[in-house]
């Protein structure tokens, strides 16, 4: 069996790591991407002859033309969860099967909104950028986190292990998800436009489709409570930028953090970032060693199983998998 990687050196290290790559290796014939540019379309091809498998990064994108040029190309994995990069539904015309991995970077993401949350409370990085330049520090009275009131958007993994978290601390969780039934009776389960009146800092961990498309929008913010702050770690798709902005602007809105945006990689927006009232991380919440090694063995143990003739676990087109 022949595979191909595609995550660039850095990001093989840093998403992939050494261990799972020796076992991946064990397992098939792998060629490695050893260029500093991610692939496009074109480079996959040509580095994809004769594989059976590819096993594709976030920044390289897998559409319908790939599949069109490696008629054996059986399996195209990601380790991640997120398989938005791969043309899922050419891959099925194909015959191609697609699969992701589960979710290895719940902790790591709780644990960055967590100190995100303490930041914005009490201007850590604000403070810091003083010292460092040189500057004294003006000296605000912060915000308390316990006490205070706070909004989930959407309720999927990484919300259900942060909202005992926040519950822990004292706070007051409030839940907005129209799919999801919330038994934990710590946490109040309301409307978007009720939790967001209310919440002092609202959390967006949504998943992003066409129906969350711009769910945080110029009507959204102007509901949230004067002061509030707004955190989104879920994707830059769920938010109206140019609306943020303007919010932030206003001062209707105290301040904003985020990991992720419509910046290439899933980035936070360089316009939004440079914003004296955000705080903003390179889109780094799942990076590090344990979620990043947890996700990677999860494509290796899918490699196990096609070596073994078996139906990997991940897959999100089984039915159309037709090149065995």
């Amino acid at each position: 069996m022949k595979l191909l990687l595609t995550h660039v050196p850095q990001a093989r290290r840093q998403y992939y790591g050494a261990r799972a790559l020796a076992r991946l290796q064990e397992l098939a014939d792998v060629t490695l991407h050893e260029g500093d540019a991610p692939l496009d379309a074109a480079g996959v091809i040509a580095m994809g002859r004769g594989v059976d498998f590819i096993i594709a990064d976030r920044a390289t994108p897998v559409p319908a033309e790939v599949f069109e040029g490696l008629p054996g190309l059986k399996v195209v994995m990601r380790s991640a969860i997120d398989i938005r990069n791969i043309d899922v539904a050419a891959a099925s015309k194909a015959g191609v099967l697609v699969t992701h991995a589960e979710a290895g970077f719940v902790q790591s993401v709780v644990e960055l909104t967590l100190g995100l949350m303490v930041d914005l409370s009490r201007g850590v990085s604000r403070s810091v950028a003083d010292y460092q330049a040189d500057r004294k520090p003006e000296i605000r009275v912060g915000r308390q986190i316990g006490g205070s009131t706070v909004g989930i958007v959407g309720y999927g993994q990484i919300s259900r292990a942060l909202a005992p978290m926040l519950a822990a601390l004292g706070v007051k969780v409030l839940v907005s998800d129209p799919y999801a039934q919330v038994d934990d009776r710590r946490f109040i389960k309301l409307p978007l436009e009720e939790m967001l009146g209310q919440a002092d800092t609202v959390i967006c961990l949504a998943i992003a489709n066409e129906e969350t498309e711009n769910l945080m929008n110029e009507a959204a913010f102007a509901r949230m409570k004067p002061g509030a702050f707004f955190i989104n770690m879920s994707r830059g798709n769920l938010v109206d930028e140019a609306a943020l902005a303007r919010a932030l602007a206003s001062g209707h809105l105290a301040g904003a953090a985020m990991d992720v945006g419509r910046a290439p990689d899933q980035m936070p927006s360089p316009e939004l970032a440079r914003l004296p009232n955000v705080i903003a991380t390179p889109h780094i919440g799942g990076l590090t060693p344990p979620a990043s090694e947890s996700q990677a063995f999860d494509t290796v143990r899918q490699v196990e199983a096609l070596v073994k003739g078996e139906v990997p676990p991940g897959a999100a087109n089984l039915e159309s998998w037709t090149r065995r």
